[in-house]
């Protein structure tokens, strides 16, 4: 995202926390925490973010774009009669508001020190002048947890990549589903496994995480093929998702981009009918949503996935491409800054 913003605009002084071990991007101008041990420890670094972000740098300027996960919004860099704010938000940082989204935040133990990040978080984000929340589940949060209200700019997806399919690509048969993502217990990848066994149909799993060996044994004992796609390269991806006969998505996501990147490549969505499936998924056209974790539900609607049209799933993901995103963020921040 904070690339995709660069992008849009160009000319821009550009601020981090740090930069990543590995990365050689050129102009990015890194906060003294990034010359501390704390360097790369984002859990040890949270209760000093505040202060860092409002110490970043003595630079003044007319406008200042924060992306934000944690407390980039806190920012300031001169007084708010000068400068105006606008912070674009991925979603108030779930391990201090929502736990329940996020175990790093469950812990009783943290609960003091959650609600003094609370306190920090609000006060020091009232200079902010406009916000910009990248899904309607992430601006319901915004009001009820920071009694604000933000304009809602949905994030940028490669659609044009993962349209453009080699032909061959384009001529798979779709015979298996396919559930892709990050190998952690939210994002339920159990219940797809379950959700295939029910369907009866062969299943690819995709990308990485600490639930490969539990989620290896799941498979072992099932009646269907389950194939294990580690770390695919975007090329494979797309390879991937044309040849899906639907995106198994039953997890409840904020945004989500990966249904996005499977509805460009013609692919319906079979999720769970929250959050932002309830915006990147038009039900009963693009995909099937259904508020359900009995896979047996799930696998029941596969039968009506032949009904949908290819066309309108690919025309429905052009709404959320890289340049409907730079449209809609410039024009918020050429309104704002105005």
């Amino acid at each position: 995202m904070f690339r995709q913003l660069v992008g849009v605009f160009p000319d821009a002084e550009r601020f981090v926390l740090w930069k990543d071990h590995d990365s050689d991007e050129q102009g990015l101008r890194e906060s003294w925490l990034s010359r501390t041990p704390m360097r790369h420890n984002k859990a040890a670094a949270l209760p000093l973010m505040p202060l860092v972000w409002r110490t970043l740098s003595s630079a003044r300027f007319d406008v200042v774009l924060s992306s934000s996960h944690a407390f980039a919004h806190t920012v300031r860099m001169g007084p708010p009669e000068e400068t105006r704010y606008l912070s674009y938000i991925h979603s108030p940082a779930r391990y201090i508001w929502s736990p329940a989204f996020d175990g790093r935040g469950s812990n009783p133990l943290l609960t003091l020190p959650r609600r003094a990040l609370q306190v920090a978080d609000v006060r020091l984000s009232r200079h902010v002048h406009s916000y910009a929340a990248n899904s309607r589940e992430v601006q319901a949060r915004i009001r009820h947890y920071w009694r604000r209200d933000a304009v809602v700019i949905n994030p940028p997806v490669d659609v044009s990549y993962f349209a453009s399919a080699p032909a061959a690509d384009q001529a798979q048969s779709r015979e298996y589903l396919l559930g892709f993502g990050r190998w952690i217990p939210y994002k339920r990848f159990d219940l797809i496994i379950e959700i295939a066994e029910a369907a009866g149909l062969p299943l690819v799993i995709a990308g990485s995480g600490p639930e490969e060996a539990n989620l290896r044994r799941i498979a072992s004992r099932m009646n269907v093929p389950v194939s294990f796609e580690i770390r695919p390269s975007k090329e494979r991806l797309r390879q991937l998702y044309w040849g899906a006969k639907a995106l198994l998505f039953p997890v409840h996501e904020d945004f989500g981009i990966i249904p996005v990147e499977a509805q460009a490549c013609g692919t319906p969505v079979l999720g769970l009918s929250r959050g932002g499936l309830l915006e990147t998924v038009v039900d009963g056209e693009t995909g099937l949503l259904i508020d359900s974790n009995d896979a047996r539900s799930y696998a029941a609607l596969i039968p009506r996935l032949g009904e949908l049209s290819t066309d309108r799933i690919r025309a429905n993901a052009s709404n959320f491409s890289q340049e409907a995103f730079a449209a809609r963020i410039s024009s918020w921040v050429a309104d704002d800054a105005a």
